[in-house]
């Protein structure tokens, strides 16, 4: 597919102490097959040469400007002021994280995807993810799917359309006119940001692997992960869209899996993670949630979990050492920012129970 026309595409790279990998981005961008864009690179006060970079690189290029924050944000603060630098004239907007990059064709695949259809708000493509290929894609012929249905198969645990902000190209007035665009409470903020632009919108999809995404084993990303910080995520995403494009039945039983691998993680952890504050905080997302937490629950599947360990000891074995690797950055500040960043009130209210 050609691109007929040449609309602008405002590319944005938030920045923190990314200077090994900022340059392989910033050339990523230059490299670019499609030449109409303008780049804003969002330094949040780093302590590294990423902001020295930044500006050698704009003092080379005239359509690259940096934006360097007076105090330090959280990342998603850093993510909205990002997406804010938008130019007013441009059609598309395109995230490229400071320590990823994009294949020479991304822009143009995916601007001739959007062009295609005017009622695309959000296109994807086939990511790298380190070794691995992620999005499940569209059949080969196929290169447009509703919003509801792209939102559908992401709720039912089928292989994902669409991933994080670096894996999508957004027509740039759905992000204009949502602030903020990015809701700082939910970890999985790039998804949600997702559904509610698919809720008005459709989703296109490039057939290419257009972008690369570098596996963060210390991010905060991971430290959420590791914490079961997407659960609570999920949970609002489910509430605040689900009824949107899930069959009632349908959204029961979603309710229910994802209530049960919730309750699988926290039984795993029951036997090997006794901090305080990580049970609060679980405990709080269930009232945020308005569901309540059942102990009686949470020990059955404790005792379930443990007697699956003795059929699979692999398994097992895998997810604790796992679990004590990654006690080098389960450090009492980093878990704070997830603490802190996941207090405000759930996105909406389920209202059923599901303590059985």
């Amino acid at each position: 597919m050609n691109v007929t026309s040449n609309p602008l595409v405002s590319i944005v790279t938030p920045v923190y102490n990314e200077e090994e990998h900022l340059a392989e981005c910033i050339e990523s961008v230059l490299a670019q097959t499609y030449q109409n864009w303008d780049y804003t690179i969002i330094d949040n006060c780093s302590s590294d040469r990423s902001l020295e970079i930044a500006r050698h690189y704009a003092a080379a290029d005239a359509r690259i400007r940096v934006h360097a924050n007076t105090h330090f944000l959280e990342m998603l603060a850093n993510h909205n002021v990002a997406v804010r630098q938008i130019s007013p004239a441009s059609k598309y907007c395109k995230v490229v994280l400071g320590d990823d990059w994009i294949f020479p064709r991304c822009l143009e695949q995916m601007v001739a995807v959007a062009e295609g259809c005017p009622s695309v708000g959000i296109v994807s493509a086939y990511e790298l993810c380190g070794q691995e290929v992620r999005m499940k894609g569209l059949p080969a012929e196929q290169t447009l799917v509703s919003g509801r249905e792209a939102c559908r198969q992401f709720l039912l645990d089928k292989p994902p359309l669409f991933g994080s902000q670096n894996s999508v190209l957004y027509r740039a007035d759905f992000v204009r006119n949502r602030s903020p665009f990015y809701v700082e409470t939910n970890r999985y903020a790039d998804f949600e940001a997702c559904f509610a632009v698919l809720r008005t919108s459709d989703l296109g999809f490039a057939h290419e692997i257009l972008t690369f995404s570098r596996p963060r084993p210390t991010s905060i990303g991971a430290i959420s992960a590791d914490m079961g910080a997407h659960y609570g995520s999920m949970f609002d995403i489910l509430f605040s869209y689900g009824r949107d494009c899930l069959g009632p039945e349908e959204f029961e039983q979603c309710s229910a899996r994802h209530l049960s691998q919730y309750y699988g993680f926290l039984g795993r952890r029951l036997w090997v993670d006794r901090d305080p504050e990580f049970w609060s905080y679980h405990r709080n997302t269930f009232a945020r949630a308005g569901i309540p937490f059942s102990r009686l629950r949470l020990t059955r599947t404790a005792i379930g979990e443990l007697c699956a360990s003795v059929l699979h000891p692999r398994s097992m074995a895998e997810s604790v050492r796992r679990f004590f690797a990654l006690r080098r950055i389960r450090n009492r500040e980093a878990r704070k920012v997830i603490l802190e960043a996941s207090t405000g009130p759930c996105l909406g209210q389920h209202g059923g129970d599901y303590t059985a």
